[in-house]
Order: structure tokens, then C-alpha cells, then sequence
């Protein structure tokens, strides 16, 4: 498994992480619709475009496994493709970002408990819920910190 910081977003490496990202999604949010995971992809191709550090994972074959965004310290997305979930991929990425962007906080939905599971796995606490996501839809967030 590599791990590349990338600088230069073109539109082939977009469609390539916004296809990690559908698999990801559509695998891992079952609280979505079709028609709301349609909505969301959207905007995903600006936030990636715009996320200050964009960390990509990819296996031997050079195919992308996964990716990862961070600014501030904290990690802004998360995604792995299903066919290479469970692999430790997402582990691999999160602790590059903690030791290399001193990642120690993160959001997640409350309705992915997997998601929040392999944080707290990862060394991560709860220490404030919302009732509404960042667009004021009714999918909960958990706002997770290192603990010490």
C-alpha cells in the first residue's frame, strides 16, 4: 500500500475519488436515499478540490483504495472504496494523518456506527453531539477528539 500527499487535483483523479467516495457512501451511510447520496456527490468534487491537505491510498495494482482530506488538524472526510474495506486501509491513513497533519479531531455521523466504532478504535472521544448535520438534515453528528 502507497500513501500520497496530492498536490494536483485534475479532473481524471476527481472522478477516480468520487467513485472511492460513492462506493464508500452508498457501503457505509444506509441512513441516505439514493436521491440524497445524489445530492451530496455534488458538492463532493469542490471539497476535495478544496481541502487543504488530500492524502490518496493506493494498492499495488496503482488502483486508489482510498482517500482522506484534513485541514487544521482536523480530518475534514475520510473514504474508503467497499470492495477494499476491512483491509486496515483506513487505519493506515488515519494514523499517517496523525502522525504527519497531527490530526485529534473529527465529525461523524451518529447514524454510521461503524464509522464511530474504528475512531474510538483509534483513539477518539465523543464530546458533542448535534441533532443536525452542517445543511440542517436530520442526521446527527458526533464531534470526536484525541484522547490523551
Amino acid at each position: 500500500m502507497e500513501i500520497i500527499e496530492i498536490k494536483d487535483r485534475d479532473s481524471i483523479l476527481i472522478q477516480n475519488l468520487l467513485d472511492v467516495w460513492e462506493s464508500s457512501v452508498k457501503a457505509t451511510h444506509l441512513f441516505l436515499s439514493k436521491e440524497e447520496i445524489n445530492n451530496i456527490k455534488k458538492y463532493v468534487p469542490f471539497a476535495i478540490k478544496e481541502v487543504p491537505v488530500l492524502v490518496i491510498a493506493k494498492n499495488v495494482d496503482k488502483n486508489i483504495t482510498g482517500f482522506m482530506g484534513t485541514k487544521d488538524k482536523i480530518l475534514e472526510m475520510l473514504f474508503i472504496s467497499d470492495k477494499y474495506r476491512g483491509q486496515g486501509i483506513g487505519k493506515m491513513l488515519l494514523q499517517y494523518g496523525i502522525k504527519n497533519y497531527n490530526i485529534n479531531e473529527l465529525t461523524v455521523n451518529e447514524q454510521n456506527p461503524l464509522a464511530k466504532k474504528f475512531y474510538e478504535y483509534m483513539g477518539f472521544k465523543v464530546y458533542k453531539r448535534m441533532e443536525l448535520d452542517e445543511q440542517g438534515n436530520p442526521y446527527p453528528l458526533l464531534y470526536m477528539k484525541m484522547t490523551e
